[in-house]
């Protein structure tokens, strides 16, 4: 990767973001091993999910969703900045539980988007950071989004849930290769986790052993 100005400092050479501010602002943190919402130091699981272990067994956030990761995780998004998966993917990797549930992974796939939304910006974000998180583990086409569904930026909780189930589903056709399997979903945020809960869905009704979910930048407001 070229080196360039960092994003958040300024300083160059540097890539998109530092070093100094990767150490600033990406300072691994507890949070819960279901739902990736921050916890105080010792605690596994979040008083939520303590009594709800539904089709996710496990959920990694890298950073949590405010400063200075909200406004480039929207560069990388919505202004082009496709080349940022290399980046972002590297802090993924070095992130608590990261590489052991990669490396655990039979399969690694990304969040779908809708076609019209994919048509819009050019590219699946989520899909170019699994496929720089683990690229011989990345499938752009088993999990597909069934049901167009209104920007859950827009939504409360509830309607966020409400709006994507069903919405998404194993291709008919490849059933075999999810049943018995690994799998981890790639996002690039999550904010109720509605999206990702509903896709784990679908891959543990089609079979899937065990559905983890890796997301680079977590809100940290469970009422979210």
């Amino acid at each position: 990767m070229i080196p360039s100005q960092c994003a958040v400092c300024r300083a160059w050479p540097a890539q998109p973001v530092c070093e100094a501010c990767i150490s600033r602002f990406a300072q691994p943190s507890a949070r819960c091993s279901r739902c990736a919402l921050p916890v105080a130091d010792g605690i596994r699981e979040c008083g939520r999910c303590a009594g709800d272990h539904g089709a996710l067994d496990a959920c990694h956030a890298a950073v949590s969703y405010g400063y200075p990761w909200s406004n480039l995780v929207a560069d990388f998004k919505f202004s082009g900045h496709a080349a940022w998966a290399r980046a972002f993917a590297l802090l993924m990797r070095s992130a608590p539980w990261f590489e052991p549930s990669l490396d655990a992974a039979d399969l690694v796939l990304a969040m779908p988007l809708a076609p019209r939304r994919l048509a819009r910006r050019g590219y699946n974000q989520s899909l170019l950071l699994a496929r720089a998180l683990a690229p011989a583990k990345a499938d752009a086409t088993l999990l597909v989004r069934v049901r167009e569904t209104a920007e859950q930026a827009a939504l409360d909780r509830r309607e966020r849930l409400k709006n994507v189930q069903s919405a998404f589903a194993v291709d008919p056709m490849r059933v075999a290769q999810v049943r018995g399997r690994r799998i981890a979903i790639v996002d690039d945020v999550m904010t109720s986790g509605a999206s990702m809960r509903a896709a784990a869905l679908a891959l543990r009704q089609a079979g899937a052993r065990h559905v983890t979910g890796l997301v680079l930048a977590r809100t940290d407001d469970p009422a979210a």
